[in-house]
């Protein structure tokens, strides 16, 4: 009988973006759970896969994958998972796909769609679009972490464009009049007010290359001249930055209308589908409905689909705290808390403990992944069936069963899961 708690082998990918050789977290746990995995220096190692996604899925062994040992097992995907999401369960498919992300520069700015649009984005491009899913998100820094995140309430775009002289010529004079006529109180957004957001953000996203180039060329230059406005304080030294990653992009230019988020260490935000972000740096778990769809915009060299990304927008704006999202307990069990957005495919624990601490977790009736971002413990299950999982190890837990978790070192365990 094969256990139901079992190492599994991740897959790595190597991005521009990524964090240099062994200063990527994603890379240092790799090199415990991914066979024959050796750093390269020279490489910049982004993020650390955990799933079943076709485009690098998770191995039991060196001939078998997660996905055939799952439609071996149908239990442990459990009859209330395989119920909900029958078309995945049928082929061993898991709803969620679990990360490491290791930022060493920002990221493109993005979106992902939703249900409707993966599907036809997927049937009309399928060579871009690979699957016809959706693929809401949620990121949980295990450093200190800074990203892009949503719209700025309007008021500050407003004055944004009024005072950053590089804007004009960029945008229409129209687009910027008719945001200025309905910025206010911005909770909730108006329609009038997304249709005004949405034209300011079409025309800079839009603009020509000879015309946002020599524009932020020009900004940087006067920010690095130590003209700085009072409004732009707080943007200049991100904007200086990014231009040193994309020289002359437009996406150095959002600093003055998406929100700019930090968090600490354990803190989370969810994004849901059709809202702009972009991830400039730490490190975070990130766990995803099943999907790789990815509409970009700027800060890349990737394809980017300027037109899709303008029209999915939901235009939102407000306060970056807005998507935060607040772990609880679960299951009043201190030592674990639960990160659980407002979706169906996943939740994720975080379990703390000290040495030699004990804790368990009732029965999930779904399948979850663990990683041990730091420690070593002993999870156990049954009658006196055990297993050690240490840094790096990456494992998959079966429906249905009680887990009891033993500390041997002070640890750090994340658990990816989806209950019907």
């Amino acid at each position: 009988m094969s256990p139901p708690v079992f190492k599994i082998a991740p897959g790595i990918q190597a991005y521009d973006w990524g964090k240099k050789g062994a200063s990527s977290l994603a890379a240092q746990l790799a090199v415990e759970s991914v066979p024959d995995f050796e750093i390269d220096e020279a490489k910049s190692y982004a993020e650390l896969w955990m799933g079943t996604h076709t485009t690098l899925p998770s191995r039991v062994s060196a001939t078998a994958l997660l996905s055939d040992h799952l439609r071996a097992h149908p239990e442990f995907i459990g009859a209330k998972v395989a119920a909900r999401f029958p078309d995945e369960a049928s082929v061993g498919q898991l709803p969620f796909l679990f990360k490491v992300l290791s930022i060493g520069t920002a990221l493109s700015i993005q979106a992902h769609p939703n249900k409707a649009l993966g599907a036809k984005l997927h049937a009309e491009r399928p060579n871009i679009y690979k699957d016809p899913n959706h693929k809401p998100e949620m990121a949980i820094a295990l450093t200190e972490f800074r990203g892009f995140l949503n719209f700025l309430p309007l008021p500050a775009i407003v004055e944004h464009l009024h005072n950053v002289p590089e804007f004009k010529g960029l945008i229409r004079h129209e687009s910027v009049e008719a945001l200025v006529a309905v910025a206010g109180p911005d909770d909730p957004v108006t329609a009038p007010q997304k249709a005004a957001l949405k034209a300011v953000f079409g025309d800079l996203m839009s603009a020509p290359e000879d015309k946002y180039r020599p524009a932020v060329e020009a900004l940087i230059a006067r920010y690095k001249r130590g003209e700085v406005a009072e409004c732009e304080k707080a943007w200049a030294p991100l904007a200086i930055q990014l231009d040193k990653d994309f020289p002359g992009d437009v996406g150095v230019l959002c600093v003055f209308l998406l929100n700019v988020i930090d968090l600490q260490p354990g803190e989370a935000v969810f994004l849901g589908a059709d809202v702009p972000h972009a991830y400039i740096s730490g490190d975070i778990m990130e766990c995803m409905a099943q999907s790789d769809n990815v509409v970009r915009a700027g800060l890349t060299p990737k394809l980017r689909d300027v037109p899709t990304l303008v029209e999915m927008l939901t235009y939102e704006a407000g306060p970056a705290d807005k998507q935060v999202l607040e772990a609880v307990e679960f299951n009043r069990d201190p030592a674990t808390k639960i990160y659980d957005p407002p979706i169906d495919e996943f939740s994720v624990l975080r379990v703390h403990l000290a040495k030699d601490e004990v804790t368990t977790h009732r029965p999930i009736e779904g399948p979850s992944i663990g990683i041990v971002t730091n420690g070593e413990a002993l999870v156990s299950w049954g009658f006196g069936e055990e297993l050690i999982v240490t840094r790096g190890d990456v494992f998959f837990l079966a429906a249905g069963h009680e887990y009891k978790w033993q500390a041997r070192k002070d640890s750090e365990i994340f658990r990816a899961f989806v209950e019907a």
